[in-house]
């Protein structure tokens, strides 16, 4: 028996709230983009009825010069609730259909990052803090939309002296905590969850860990659950960065590369092909070396994916929802593509009756390194 899908929608100034029944029954359809490293954003379409208060509601919200309009979409299936997506609306659209005597109002968000990117707060001081501790500080201030917080101590902080020099804020607080991670070799995004209204916000090295979740079965007959999967191996992708140390006697530079293979990346193949160009990291001699090997480790994260998966699927038979920024295996596909792989990317897709999605799969090798993949999450 087939669990029911249910979708919940929770709209609101501060706190979201159930949406009304007017509301919610105008709802056709929903789009959900989740992605590894950026934003995620949402996009819903409603039904517009004459004289309705829908119009006026999302196009007030959308006037106001500040986004807001809070926005959590609720799934439930198999049984199990997820949230997926908590942001706020910016940006409304009307579009009329002639032929249909209707219009549509189509409604776009993104995630709470969004909230992050208003105000600059160019020149505000942290005095004596390392780049973790000045994330911690600003990630405070967003305590009140449930944000909590997941940030990962720096291996080898760098500590200015007060006396001496105060680091200062260099404009919004999302593009200063997205510039404190590139300097150490970080990622930062939030996921929504666990549950409504809350959301953790990841600063830390980006790392493929962790528990997969349901196979994706292709060629299996009756155990097939994807509709299309398609695969490319692109080897001229991989770069060796090159991290330079500075030796604090002889003043000379000593090149470290660092492999496309690493702690916060291992290797979800057997032949992990070796890169095909050299890239190095300007800046790092300054750094102290777990910060120059940090950012080196950031890069090569990056560049080490050499297979990509293109696929889609229907939610209703694959059993759940497919997340993004999780590992997932793959059987059936042949012995190149076969075993783990990394979500990058998923997009859901949902109307009456009907859930879709759409994904990218990442791997930086080819030929599976486990004898088996687990066809159900742990």
């Amino acid at each position: 028996m087939v669990s029911p899908l249910y979708l919940t929608l929770l709209v609101g100034p501060m706190e979201p709230l159930p949406a009304p029944k007017p509301l919610a029954d105008a709802l056709v359809s929903v789009e959900v983009t989740e992605s590894a490293t950026g934003r995620s954003g949402f996009q819903l379409t409603f039904t517009l009825a004459d004289k309705g208060i829908l119009e006026t509601f999302f196009l007030l919200a959308g006037s106001s010069p500040l986004p807001i309009l809070r926005v959590v979409l609720l799934v439930t299936f198999p049984g199990i609730p997820q949230v997926l997506v908590d942001g706020v609306v910016l940006h409304t659209e009307v579009q009329p259909d002639a032929m249909s005597g209707s219009s549509k109002l189509v409604v776009s968000g993104q995630d709470l990052t969004a909230m992050m990117d208003l105000i600059d707060f160019s020149g505000l001081p942290y005095p004596g803090m390392s780049p973790d501790i000045r994330v911690l500080t600003i990630l405070a201030k967003y305590a009140m939309f449930g944000i909590v917080p997941e940030v990962i101590p720096v291996p080898a902080p760098d500590i200015p002296i007060p006396l001496l020099q105060i680091p200062t804020q260099k404009k919004t607080d999302l593009k200063y905590i997205e510039q404190l991670a590139r300097e150490v070799g970080y990622v930062f995004y939030l996921v929504p969850g666990p549950l409504p209204g809350m959301n953790q916000a990841y600063w830390g090295p980006q790392m493929r860990l962790g528990v997969p979740q349901t196979a994706l079965n292709v060629n299996l007959d009756t155990w097939t659950n994807v509709e299309s999967l398609n695969f490319r191996y692109e080897p001229q992708t991989s770069v060796l960065p090159i991290v330079f140390i500075q030796d604090p006697l002889s003043k000379i530079n000593i090149p470290i590369p660092i492999p496309p293979v690493t702690p916060f990346n291992p290797p979800l193949g057997l032949a992990v092909p070796i890169p095909q160009k050299i890239e190095p990291i300007t800046g790092t001699a300054k750094l102290n070396p777990a910060q120059a090997i940090m950012r080196g480790f950031a890069r090569s994260v990056e560049t080490a994916d050499v297979v990509t998966g293109e696929g889609s699927l229907d939610v209703m038979r694959y059993g759940q929802p497919l997340r993004a920024r999780s590992l997932v295996g793959v059987r059936g596909a042949g012995l190149p593509w076969d075993g783990m792989h990394y979500v990058d990317s998923a997009t859901h897709r949902i109307k009456p009756g009907e859930y879709k999605e759409s994904f990218v799969l990442k791997r930086n090798a080819l030929i599976a390194n486990t004898p088996v993949v687990p066809s159900l999450p742990f």
